[in-house]
């Protein structure tokens, strides 16, 4: 029996989310951080005439330094501020200002500023803001000092190309043949231009591997002896796995000489690049507080440097009027005029109820997160309780991606330092007496042994996995592998310092 397929069309009832482009704003708002956010609403401001920024009336009552105080130190911090306000009362008439003199001088001021533009000088270049320089990247630097060599036309062009290749740790990101390759360059000719490069300074950059880097520094500081030469050129893997007898035993040297060589290679700098950094430190600006007066701890949103906005009276003014004004004022016809005002205002009104929204749910999580991990601000990060997102959504009755959206890039400044809350998140692990401890604790506890053991005599996994045993922590050797590289510490092999 043959079965024919084929299409058709048919009318049908369902139902489905409809992500409206309303609420794809309102989800990529909760999840901007601090200073995406304070972009966002810069950006909506020059767009939107109708937004406007409320202006402050006066301070929080309570600043966020006071915010770290106990009640009993911002009282008396209070007290010792009114008191200095008291004292300077009776100075006051001493130090009046001269206004008329101050006038004066105002404007004889003004009057200089003036002469100094028309003999020359330009305004700006009193401003210490103009005179601040941006820091020159590694390819930057690395390219100004190819144009102060006397290069031909050609190994300037092979200069360039190795100078726009050289990776942010100062190694030549390829190979110098597939280079020539791709630019038709000459192997012979490159290879001087590479050997002029790696002249320059910082010393060992633009090499293609770490033995080549050590040997250029060597080069470079004089350190030529032999010895320190032949320990980088062929037993760079031993050196790594700290097996230095074996080192010893090839070169027919003795164990001390080979200490004494390796001294001078660990005085070495691997990453020639490193001082060629991110051009500008980004600080993190919290988005809440969480402080303690007292007995009671209290959450705060932290709103400096945030505009609040408003709709402005004018243009609601503006809508209500049926006169052809509108027209004139938007530069259009007045039902042009209307509707492009109408969709100006529901905009920002939308703004501000999503912002509005955004920061009581950062705040809620916030509450919910101090009422959980209380013993945590109390007493440290070895209270520090397991909790998944789950266990946040169902208390607020949100989904479990909002919470996930709400704790990322999000920050909350606490007396114990300043945290994302995505930290407070933590997966269970259990323990022999069978209670959980979250593994954010078990890593700081494996980083305190790593700390505290004998450098001659590194922890191996296994003797920290008998360790925190010990503490009644179960855990694998595969686990403290891992939790062991996420923070960055090197097995017990190469930690190993023989001196």
């Amino acid at each position: 029996m043959a079965i024919k397929m084929g299409q058709s069309i048919g009318i049908g009832l369902g139902q489905g989310l409809a992500m409206t482009p309303a609420l794809q704003q309102a989800i990529k708002l909760l999840q901007l951080s601090r200073l995406e956010l304070e972009q966002f609403v810069e950006i909506q401001m020059a767009e939107n005439p109708v937004l406007e920024e409320i202006p402050s009336e006066g301070l929080d009552e309570f600043s966020p330094i006071e915010k770290e105080f106990t009640e009993s130190e911002a009282v008396s911090g209070r007290m010792e501020e009114a008191a200095g306000i008291v004292d300077s009362i009776g100075k006051d008439k001493e130090t009046e200002v001269d206004w008329e003199r101050l006038s004066n001088y105002e404007e004889s001021r003004s009057q200089a500023s003036t002469s100094g533009s028309k003999n020359g000088f330009d305004d700006d270049t009193s401003n210490y803001e103009n005179m601040v320089t941006k820091a020159n990247t590694l390819q930057e630097h690395i390219a100004e000092l190819v144009r102060e060599v006397d290069f031909s036309p050609e190994e300037f062009k092979i200069a360039e190309q190795i100078a726009g290749n050289i990776d942010d740790r100062g190694y030549l990101a390829v190979s110098l043949e597939d280079l020539c390759s791709k630019e038709s360059f000459d192997k012979e000719l490159a290879e001087g231009v590479l050997d002029t490069i790696q002249h320059f300074d910082p010393p060992g950059i633009a090499a293609r591997d770490l033995k080549e880097c050590l040997l250029i520094q060597i080069r470079h500081f004089k350190l030529r002896n032999g010895i320190v030469e032949k320990i980088v050129g062929s037993h760079l893997a031993s050196l790594e796995s700290r097996n230095y007898s074996q080192v010893a035993k090839a070169l027919g040297i003795t164990l001390e000489q080979v200490y004494t060589n390796v001294a001078v290679i660990i005085g070495l700098d691997p990453i020639p690049g490193r001082q060629f950094g991110p051009e500008a430190t980004q600080y993190i600006i919290p988005d809440v507080y969480v402080f303690k007066l007292g007995k009671n701890w209290h959450v705060s949103m932290n709103e400096d440097g945030l505009p609040r906005l408003k709709v402005s009276p004018f243009y609601k003014d503006m809508l209500k009027d049926k006169k052809a004004v509108i027209g004139k004022a938007i530069g259009a016809k007045a039902d042009g005029g209307k509707e492009y005002l109408d969709e100006k205002i529901k905009s920002a009104k939308w703004i501000i109820k999503s912002m509005e929204q955004r920061q009581r749910t950062i705040l809620r999580v916030t509450e919910q997160i101090l009422e959980r991990q209380k013993e945590f601000f109390e007493y440290g990060i070895q209270y520090l309780k397991p909790m998944v997102l789950r266990d946040i959504a169902e208390v607020l009755e949100l989904h479990e991606s909002t919470i996930s959206r709400v704790t990322t890039n999000k920050y909350v400044h606490t007396p114990r330092g300043i945290f994302e809350l995505k930290y407070f998140f933590n997966r269970a692990i259990s323990k022999n007496d069978g209670e959980e401890v979250a593994n954010e604790t078990v890593k700081t506890r494996l980083a305190e042994l790593i700390k505290a053991e004998d450098a001659v005599k590194p922890y191996s996994d296994q003797q920290i996995l008998e360790l925190l045993a010990k503490e009644n922590i179960e855990i694998s050797r595969r686990t403290i592998a891992k939790y062991r590289e996420q923070l960055g510490i090197l097995p017990s092999s190469k930690r190993r310092k023989p001196f």
